[in-house]
């Protein structure tokens, strides 16, 4: 039987967890682990960065989150006890989950900040679509009910926790660290839940370090992020307290020899956790043509009103020009697939200009650009100063456009909100 780790705090997790990503995922690889997971505290730094890896390596990544769930309301930053918050391990499922999960701990950062990134239960209901989620650590909102001996409660929020994820997506948690009587106390009770409510079991380690002669140096994180000396005796500490390693997986099956069955759903979970992110694409927000056009054609009409309006007064050799160089633009940038980012661009400059907010003539290459000067986006025509579309947009160089403008700095965060209201915050 083989095993999975699903609780897992790296170096990402801020004077807490010591794991490198490379250790995880090699150890992983060598115990013939087909995954493994990555849950730091409250945050996603090394996303994607273990998703890279983890790939690379053949080992299959799931990410998540450790996350800080407000005991209330995410607002509520009044008290002690709202900086009291529980432990809630969230793993995703897909793409969904994924999304869910970033949208869950931006909130948690710019809305529920209060000593941690906390989100609340109107958060989880909101965005728990494709995540499996499982009770955490001690610090978990069910381990700290059956410790207060609330197991009424206790019961009545698996159920809560249940029917919000679904059956089946979510976990009661169990960690082998018997220096610890509560925790003792919590797996016993855990397990009569799970017969009693058919909600599955799974073990993990909480994982802060990857060997075990790493936890002091592990200890003096936690000192550091708690401004405490080692010999404080009224401080936060893992040392002494159980093995918080990345523990092989024949240790891990030992451990739980009279629960096999939170062993082998580590690997059902691994099984249901399929997330893959598209990297290395440019993903632009969609612009909305009118019925009958496509982004080429759009932008091609756009343009021709805009010779009208630049060129009024212009001769036939002239206006030659003009068109010829419009029409080798277009058809460098319909070849380059890039219509929507000049629409997009010149959609919102255009406003910015039509609500009377100081624009910029633009500058840098896209200066020379016959159709950023025919939309609107730049005031500078490229056949009268000689300027090469060529250093703005070239085939042979495949890249994004990049065209720098400059707003009045006191109304430009007038175009920054019409433009996440338009296409999306």
């Amino acid at each position: 039987m083989s095993f999975v780790h699903l609780h897992n705090h790296s170096h990402y997790s801020l004077l807490d967890g010591l794991t490198k990503l490379d250790e995880m995922i090699n150890f992983a690889k060598e115990q013939g682990s087909p995954a493994v997971a990555l849950t730091d505290h409250g945050s996603m730094y090394g996303a994607i960065e273990f998703y890279q890896k983890a790939k690379k390596a053949g080992i299959k990544p799931i990410i998540g989150v450790e996350t800080y769930l407000a005991q209330n309301s995410r607002f509520d930053k009044n008290t002690r006890e709202d900086a009291r918050s529980f432990h809630l391990l969230l793993l995703a499922k897909n793409e969904i989950g994924y999304k869910n999960l970033i949208k869950l701990v931006s909130h948690a950062h710019m809305e529920g900040f209060y000593y941690k990134p906390r989100v609340d239960w109107e958060l989880l209901s909101e965005h728990h679509e494709g995540l499996i989620a499982s009770t955490a650590c001690l610090a978990g909102e069910i381990p700290r009910l059956i410790v207060a001996e609330k197991f009424a409660e206790a019961k009545k929020r698996i159920k809560e926790y249940n029917n919000l994820f679904g059956q089946g997506n979510f976990f009661l948690e169990l960690m082998d660290h018997p220096e610890i009587p509560e925790l003792i106390k919590v797996n016993e009770q855990l397990i009569k839940f799970s017969k009693e409510l058919n909600i599955p079991l799974i073990a993990t380690n909480d994982v802060h370090y990857f060997k075990k002669e790493d936890a002091e140096a592990q200890d003096i994180l936690l000192c550091l992020q708690n401004k405490k000396k080692i010999t404080d005796t009224d401080r936060m500490k893992m040392i002494g307290h159980g093995d918080y390693s990345m523990r092989s997986n024949s240790e891990m099956i030992a451990a739980f020899k009279d629960t096999p069955e939170a062993i082998s759903n580590t690997l059902k979970i691994a099984e249901m956790c399929n997330l893959e992110i598209e990297l290395g694409n440019i993903q632009l927000p969609f612009f909305e043509v009118p019925a009958g056009y496509d982004g080429n054609s759009y932008l091609k009409e756009w343009c021709e009103k805009g010779i009208l309006k630049r060129f009024p007064k212009a001769g036939s050799e002239e206006l030659g020009k003009v068109k010829d160089r419009l029409d080798f633009e277009l058809a460098v940038i319909a070849k380059m697939g890039w219509p929507s980012y000049f629409l997009i661009v010149a959609d919102f400059i255009n406003w910015a200009k039509d609500n009377k907010i100081v624009v910029g003539p633009g500058r840098g290459s896209a200066a020379g650009s016959m159709v950023c000067y025919l939309t609107g986006i730049t005031n500078l025509d490229p056949l009268k100063y000689e300027l090469l579309f060529e250093r703005f947009l070239n085939p042979e160089r495949i890249s994004m456009p990049d065209i720098d403008m400059d707003f009045a700095d006191i109304r430009r965060a007038e175009v920054l909100n019409y433009v996440g209201e338009k296409y999306g915050h």
